[in-house]
């Protein structure tokens, strides 16, 4: 199979670091040209000169997803200097440093939060790369939600088991509405991989023994990498994809 984007523009959001470096680095190695959005700056400039030593083109942008003027703007400035946007990966999103904790200690701040960068954030930039792919009639948008979504979360957060389902209800309803234009809108849903800070530490967090039992109950016996998960994104990105939208793919390894 071989996957070519070479004339293609590529939005992923949360590229520093984890999954969207490595959704980056693969699009740009394809010849797409990437705009790789972050709130994180220094680690985005990584993410680039990755792109880069891939013989690829990527320029950045620090962008928080949640504000839609932002938003906006860096989709205009992309669109008038890489052409139109063909391809987008909502990928920005986590836990945002919290940790499980009873239900009743949970803020309304810390709720709100978890689902405004993992669902808001995803709406706004659906939103707005809509009429640039409606007018082209193509475009693919995939986005990044979590076994959490389909299941209950590892790390007992709720706001993040609910924002991740509520990700994969907003997949569902917008492969329907703008599928009459030709844009398809899928999803995968990542297993446990270690992939940034906060998967480091959760990991840690287990022990030997945690992190032993973990592994064993994947059917691969084994942890995937952030490759894993670029991998699949490609796949839905592709024209081999072109009559699958609406569908959550899990990469996890077997459960």
């Amino acid at each position: 199979m071989n996957l070519d984007f070479t004339g293609k523009t590529v939005i992923v959001t949360g590229a520093a670091h984890g999954f969207g470096r490595a959704i980056s680095v693969a699009f740009a190695a394809r010849g797409a040209s990437v705009w790789a959005l972050d709130v994180v700056e220094d680690e985005l400039i990584d993410t680039q000169r990755l792109c880069v030593a891939a013989d690829g083109i990527c320029a950045i942008g620090v962008v928080d997803v949640t504000d839609k003027l932002a938003v906006n703007e860096v989709v205009t400035d992309a669109t008038r200097a890489s052409g139109p946007i063909s391809i987008l990966v909502n990928n920005a999103g986590g836990v945002l440093g919290q940790v499980g904790r009873p239900l009743e200690e949970v803020s309304a701040a810390d709720w709100q939060a978890i689902f405004d960068v993992n669902v808001t954030g995803a709406f706004y930039c659906s939103q707005a790369v809509a009429p640039g792919m409606k007018a082209a009639r193509f475009g693919r948008i995939i986005n990044i939600s979590s076994g959490a979504g389909l299941g209950v979360s590892l790390t007992g957060i709720q706001a993040y088991a609910s924002a991740k389902a509520a990700q994969i209800g907003l997949t569902r309803q917008l492969a329907h509405e703008l599928g009459a234009w030709g844009i398809t809108v899928n999803n995968v849903a990542p297993g446990f991989v270690r992939s940034n800070p906060t998967t480091e530490r959760q990991w840690e967090s287990y022990g030997p023994d945690g992190q032993a039992a973990l592994v064993e109950r994947i059917a691969l016996k084994r942890l995937g990498t952030p490759d894993d998960i670029a991998h699949g994104v490609l796949f839905f990105a592709s024209e081999y994809a072109g009559w699958i939208t609406g569908q959550v793919l899990s990469i996890d390894g077997g459960k």
